[in-house]
């Protein structure tokens, strides 16, 4: 999978392909269902899939402070259309250049100068440039024009449910894990690279990898049981704590601290990838460290129980 960052790295050899545009947030079903739509439309046309996204998601840029919880970083993002096979991504930079940009502008620069697309899917709702003044109505005239198909995307369902980003987040913020898996077509995970934190696990007993979130905000919160990818060829069992860490001193970033059961290994700089699957409980602050000791040995009790792990 090729991925072209910004306009400006548009070449020639790019002209040419069935493309879509959104946030693709999660990767989720829903999401899954259009690439193969587009994938379907690509074999048609003998043409390459063209995915276009953002970074930082359009909302993430206007109203930072009310954004909401991202489900994927970037990364993970990119990770999962290589595994839905896209041939191309175009991640654009959502800054002042670009959300000031006039719509038909946006259009001949990106649509037909740089990608010169030739069948476009997008959603019914999907609004860009300045303004938010363009829109699927616009892009289905300049279509008639320029000789390209525009299709809007079905709603996909399971059940009666609409699957969306927000229908996920909505399942992980109760603690849902089952719901948002189903979802995703996947069970959640957080990848990142472990960092070095300020060690006060260990003085408890209770060693943790510090996992870099790439986000200000996740859209977990709680005590898990785990598996952890990335250190061997299996998984491996943990408990984890994602949160702002109330008992230490409170954090306004949220961080993500994993235990691993029966291991004593320095993994610092490893990429892991975290995979949720119980929740314990709600992360709450502790009177003292005492406190916060005997509820953490509870909680690495409860997960060994889930996994059915003996306590050495």
């Amino acid at each position: 999978m090729q991925v072209i960052r910004g306009l400006h790295n548009l070449r020639s050899e790019h002209r040419g392909c069935v493309a879509t545009i959104g946030n693709f947030d999660g990767v989720h079903l829903g999401h899954q269902a259009v690439f193969r739509h587009l994938a379907e439309q690509a074999k048609a046309l003998d043409l390459p899939t063209t995915v276009v996204t953002f970074e930082p998601q359009p909302m993430e840029y206007f109203a930072p402070e009310a954004a909401p919880a991202r489900l994927t970083r970037l990364r993970e993002k990119l990770d999962a259309l290589y595994e839905a096979q896209i041939d191309r991504v175009v991640l654009l930079e959502f800054g002042p250049k670009l959300a000031n940009m006039e719509a038909d502008l946006f259009v001949q620069r990106l649509l037909i100068d740089g990608l010169d697309v030739r069948y476009l899917f997008v959603g019914d709702d999907f609004k860009f440039g300045k303004g938010r003044e363009g829109d699927i109505d616009l892009l289905r005239a300049v279509g008639d024009k320029r000789g390209f198909d525009v299709e809007n995307m079905n709603t996909f369902a399971m059940g009666e449910e609409r699957v969306s980003s927000t229908l996920i987040r909505e399942s992980l913020y109760r603690g849902d894990l089952k719901a948002a898996s189903h979802y995703l077509g996947r069970p959640y995970r957080i990848c990142g690279r472990v960092a070095h934190g300020d060690e006060r696990g260990r003085t408890i007993g209770f060693p943790t990898a510090n996992v870099d979130l790439h986000r200000k905000v996740s859209p977990l919160r709680g005590v898990f049981a785990v598996k952890v990818g990335g250190l061997g060829e299996e998984q491996l069992p943990g408990v984890a704590n994602i949160g702002n860490r109330p008992t230490v001193k409170g954090d306004l970033r949220h961080l993500l601290e994993v235990h691993l059961f029966d291991f004593n290994r320095t993994i610092y700089g490893e990429h892991l990838v975290v995979e949720f699957c119980h929740k314990l409980r709600d992360e709450r602050r502790f009177d003292n460290f005492e406190q916060l000791k005997h509820q953490i040995e509870l909680d690495a009790v409860t997960a060994r129980n889930y996994f059915h792990i003996p306590l050495l």
